[in-house]
């Protein structure tokens, strides 16, 4: 890679930077024979439940945590999950795995994240749970589903780690929080990983029985679980990254408010518009999105010079030939149709620098100046 190039993210600088306390985390699991939960799972259990203050129990990977938080609140065939068109696959999945029915709401176009209003006007007696994501960090509005449904929220938290909404941490405001450790999170394994966290004692229970395989001692088995259990090595690495995640929080903050300045700078306010942040909201921007004015025409004027830039999501989930069979059509949810025509995420993590980002805003300014 030629060093005048962006790229849309890198680890490589943080992993060079932490290599010999990574290392050491290697060797003392290496050393202690005990590769699959243990000790090392327990002690980042403890140290994500000192961080956001619920318990936390590991999983193997975000997809396993909403699925499994789902199964423990009994969610199953003929129970509908409200959630949101635009987001990964695995959020509406998870609900159909379990033999549920998702059932998309619209989003906000501003925030990105489900409408709340719209959301809980999609609350049937069938209704099970509400499932709202915390897109790119931001998280939804989370307080007001509480407040207007009878029912649990499950907090599709994979990308928001120490986001907050009125001073709470996403993961924390409703009955349970499903997190992911996939590498390119804010907090990032080394492979897979995930876990969940809630307030509700039962639902921890339950999702460590369920982990494994329904079991609650061995070989005695009460109920149909999986194979979802968090690596030692994994937990050891996370323990290593956590020590750093607020600091790497407050940089992604940093970078977010160079490149609002520098569209405003640039009067781009009108064909960049950024994922807009609410009073009381404190996002961690995972992702820094914009809804762009010919998003695609730009996106290949990035590329050509030397920019990494992203799009999440190009499909909206109810137009996606997996959930045909719910019978929505093109217009259904217009707003997050839209938003898979419109959003772009720009390059941004904590190893990025602020002269790049005034690259990045310089390269899309230059764009718009030239002919349409």
């Amino acid at each position: 890679m030629r060093d005048d190039k962006i790229p849309a993210f890198s680890l490589t600088e943080q992993v060079a930077a932490l290599r010999p306390e990574l290392e050491d985390a290697w060797h003392r699991v290496l050393d202690s024979g005990q590769y699959i939960l243990g000790p090392e799972v327990e002690a980042f259990e403890q140290e994500v439940q000192s961080l956001l203050g619920v318990p936390a129990v590991g999983v193997a990977n975000g997809s396993d945590a909403l699925l499994l938080a789902l199964q423990a609140l009994h969610v199953g065939p003929g129970d509908e999950v409200v959630t949101t068109p635009f987001t990964f696959f695995a959020t509406a999945g998870s609900i159909s795995r379990l033999g549920a029915v998702p059932v998309f709401a619209d989003v906000n176009p501003d925030t990105f994240n489900v409408d709340p209003d719209q959301a809980l006007a999609r609350v049937t007696p069938r209704t099970r749970a509400i499932l709202p994501v915390h897109l790119f960090g931001l998280m939804a509005d989370t307080l007001r589903l509480v407040e207007g449904f009878a029912g649990p929220v499950v907090e599709d938290a994979a990308q928001a780690i120490l986001a907050s909404q009125g001073g709470r941490w996403a993961g924390t405001v409703g009955d349970v929080g499903c997190f992911s450790l996939y590498p390119t999170k804010n907090l990032g394994a080394f492979g897979d990983g995930g876990f969940i966290t809630s307030r509700r004692p039962e639902l921890g229970e339950a999702v460590r029985r369920l982990r494994a395989h329904g079991a609650t001692a061995k070989y005695y088995h009460v109920e149909l679980g999986m194979n979802s259990r968090l690596d030692a090595l994994q937990a050891a690495l996370l323990r290593v990254k956590l020590r750093h995640l607020r600091a790497w929080t407050e940089r992604r903050v940093a970078l977010a408010d160079r490149y609002r300045a520098g569209f405003a700078a640039c009067g781009l306010q009108e064909a960049v518009r950024p994922q807009v942040v609410p009073a009381g909201f404190a996002a961690v921007y995972h992702q820094f999105t914009v809804r762009a004015d010919r998003r695609d025409a730009l996106l290949e004027w990035l590329a050509a010079h030397g920019v990494g830039a992203t799009v999440y999501y190009p499909h909206p989930l109810h137009l996606l030939p997996a959930f045909a069979h719910l019978g929505y059509r093109e217009g259904s949810l217009p707003a997050a149709e839209q938003l898979c025509r419109e959003a772009l995420s720009l390059p941004l993590y904590p190893e990025l620098r602020f002269e790049q980002v005034d690259r990045v805003v310089d390269i899309i300014a230059a764009f718009y100046r030239g002919p349409a």
